[in-house]
């Protein structure tokens, strides 16, 4: 393509991305709306439940062009109102139109009050940065508000497809980020506030299919294959750099597992994989790549490398003994190869905040 229509097809794909934008703006503040609306009926018991059922098959018959406000989908809507409208990024502009239609109540007689809806302006809040598609997995899915704020400011800010969005609600995202922040209290301080929900004190790469035991030359060519999928669970602001990435040192040549750039703490990730147990002499290695890389590879307006040392397992009383001296930003995860059991995480976070309340 020639370069002088660059430009062009930029425009054009901007605009494209501004419409799709708008469109789906208009989507999600019209379903809040009628979920506002039914809602309101349903609680003054204006409405039943075969009131909702005529209101479906009304629409059905006269605009069948309008599609998604069949019985389920308008009950949706309903759910999707219920969900978000006490939360602390949403109530504000609930409570704002509240206020107004008291205002508008003092000069309308008492039997247009009861006929007016006055509807809501959500296109100021982040729950129009969501599609339709991902908002219906997470309200149905999540069980908890901060679960599901969890997930909605996660998707905005990964982009998350409905695959997955649905594979990192399966794989206990939230539940693992929430135990690895209770863990880290051995972080080095001036890192700690930056790394929270970045770094995970786990991760999950069912996607690999590799024979156990296996190898830690396994493991990286697995992860290399599967790169989509394991930025996917690492977060899509870390860029791959590359794989064996050798460092100098002197007159030796040194190799970095997987080294990647973040993004968002504009750093270098190093990466070194273990695919036996946690051995508090797998800090010095990569402690020694890391210094290697601020000093020859870092440019002068990045912050200090942070490593990452990826173990098949590991005591957590042995990781907090190896790292309390560590003057490095370096971090110690596990990695499992199944998807883990939800149940058993949502029951290990409710004893984790359990145990920190009784604390307290």
């Amino acid at each position: 393509m020639e370069q002088r229509f660059i430009d062009i097809i930029q425009l054009i794909k901007q605009s494209r991305n501004q419409a799709i934008k708008a469109v789906n703006t208009e989507l999600i503040n019209l379903y809040w709306n009628v979920g506002a609306y039914i809602k309101q009926k349903l609680s003054v018991a204006e409405w039943g439940d075969k009131t909702v059922d005529e209101l479906a098959n009304f629409i059905q018959k006269n605009n069948p062009e309008l599609k998604g406000f069949n019985r389920r989908g308008l009950y949706r809507m309903i759910q999707f109102y219920e969900t978000y409208a006490n939360l602390p990024f949403v109530a504000p502009v609930v409570r704002q139109m509240q206020n107004s239609d008291k205002q508008y109540d003092m000069i309308v007689s008492p039997v247009e009050t009861q006929l007016d809806f006055q509807p809501q302006d959500i296109k100021n809040t982040i729950l129009v940065q969501l599609s339709w598609t991902n908002h219906m997995i997470i309200f149905s899915r999540c069980k908890t508000e901060e679960e599901r704020e969890f997930y909605l400011r996660l998707s905005i800010h990964e982009r998350y497809s409905k695959r997955e969005l649905e594979r990192q609600i399966s794989a206990g995202y939230f539940e693992r980020t929430m135990i690895g922040n209770t863990k880290r209290s051995a972080l080095p301080i001036e890192i700690h506030n930056e790394v929270q929900n970045i770094f995970k004190d786990s991760y999950v790469f069912d996607f690999l299919n590799l024979p156990e035991p296996h190898s830690e030359n396994e493991l990286q060519k697995g992860l290399i294959l599967q790169m989509k999928n394991f930025i996917l669970e690492l977060g899509k602001d870390f860029l791959f750099i590359g794989e064996e990435y050798k460092i100098q040192v002197g007159n030796s040549d040194f190799y970095v597992d997987l080294l990647f750039y973040h993004r968002g703490l504009q750093c270098l990730v190093a990466f070194e994989l273990k695919a036996d147990k946690f051995k508090p002499e797998h800090l010095g290695q990569l402690n020694f790549y890391l210094e290697a890389l601020d000093r020859d590879v870092k440019k002068a307006n990045e912050n200090p490398s942070i490593g990452i040392l990826l173990c098949k397992d590991k005591d957590s009383e042995v990781v907090e003994y190896a790292l309390s001296r560590s003057l490095s930003p370096t971090m110690v995860a596990e990695y499992q190869m199944q998807l883990p059991d939800k149940k058993l995480l949502q029951q290990k976070l409710h004893e984790l905040f359990s145990d920190n309340i009784s604390e307290a």
